[in-house]
């Protein structure tokens, strides 16, 4: 079946930012779905990748939009609250259903990755371009597959611990920064039927998005973030007559 990806990006860096416009002048949501969209054909997926912006939110994750969408990466940084409650509401709810999600850098701030932790998010930062280190430490995961270890991204925002997360139900990677600190960099949760993958590198006045390694995470995301496809079970509610579970009993109840 397609896999079906929404990429959104909230786009305002790119409307104000000289360094921002020269990285990224097609906008970073743009590279990041153009990385999507090739590594996933030189893969042998089929996918289907479109945008969503914060300037047309309503329209690109309306509940309708949701509905079809099997992951949804989030890019945000500077316009956290200018996403409408209802809308995080619509995805928080999709996350339960069954839909990918894969906030990205300081999505860690973004109102959907907070709704579904239930923590601030809160981490240490500091922006010098230092080199930063992203060190696989469950190299049996789907989305360390192909990865180098370590992938090296020559400048980057420092983020550091402590990351007020809940502990993460797998931890894929973990990075190093010149300036000493460590980051849980990749971090897998599930929340109802659905999985999350939270990966920092990619602040937007690097170019860390046109990384060919960075690239191959992203795309081993998605794939191991889509929906399971297995059959759904009736829950059925009966009134349980004791002993129900023994014999013909159990045939007429199930």
């Amino acid at each position: 079946m397609t896999l079906r990806i929404a990429v959104f990006g909230e786009n305002r860096h790119e409307k104000v930012d000289p360094t921002v416009q020269k990285i990224y002048p097609e906008g970073m949501h743009t590279v990041i779905a153009d990385g999507l969209r090739e590594t996933l054909a030189a893969d042998g997926v089929d996918a289907e990748v479109r945008i969503a912006l914060l300037d047309d939110i309503h329209e690109s994750l309306s509940e309708e939009a949701l509905a079809e969408t099997d992951v949804l990466t989030w890019w945000g940084h500077m316009a956290h609250q200018d996403v409408p409650d209802e809308v995080v509401q619509r995805v928080v709810r999709r996350v339960h259903a069954g839909m990918g999600f894969i906030p990205l850098h300081s999505a860690h701030y973004s109102k959907p990755f907070i709704a579904l932790m239930g923590t601030t998010c809160n981490l240490l930062w500091r922006n010098e371009g230092e080199e930063e280190r992203v060190w696989t430490v469950n190299a049996s995961h789907p989305i360390a597959r192909g990865v180098p270890h370590p992938i090296v991204i020559p400048a980057q925002e420092m983020y550091g611990e402590m990351f007020d997360i809940p502990a993460p139900d797998e931890l894929v990677f973990i990075s190093s920064f010149a300036g000493g600190e460590v980051f849980r960099s990749g971090c897998v949760f599930r929340r109802g039927k659905g999985k999350i993958f939270y990966f920092s590198p990619g602040d937007q006045e690097y170019p860390v998005y046109r990384q060919a390694e960075i690239r191959r995470v992203l795309a081993n995301a998605v794939v191991w973030a889509r929906p399971e496809e297995r059959p759904a079970v009736p829950v059925k509610i009966d009134n349980a007559q004791r002993d129900w579970f023994r014999g013909e009993e159990a045939e007429r109840v199930i």
